[in-house]
């Protein structure tokens, strides 16, 4: 049995996009383009652990609609 404390919480693809505030389409097409989220292939099946899904999210974080990321 698998400790709960080292347990990854995974999300499937309508989960994830939940998560993120965007469609589904949107987070496929990330995938399949690149730029999206680190995501884990089983076989048919993709998942998305949350503290990849709030990596990504925390990286597009803005001051300003100017502000291309990167050094600040």
């Amino acid at each position: 049995m698998e400790n709960t404390a080292t347990q990854r919480r995974m999300l499937r693809v309508p989960e994830a996009a939940t998560f993120l505030g965007v469609s589904v389409s949107y987070l496929n097409a990330l995938r399949c383009r690149g730029g999206g989220p680190i995501f884990v292939s089983m076989g048919r099946a993709v998942a998305y652990h949350i503290d990849d899904l709030e990596r990504w999210l925390s990286e597009r974080r803005r001051t300003s609609t100017s502000d291309k990321g990167g050094v600040r």
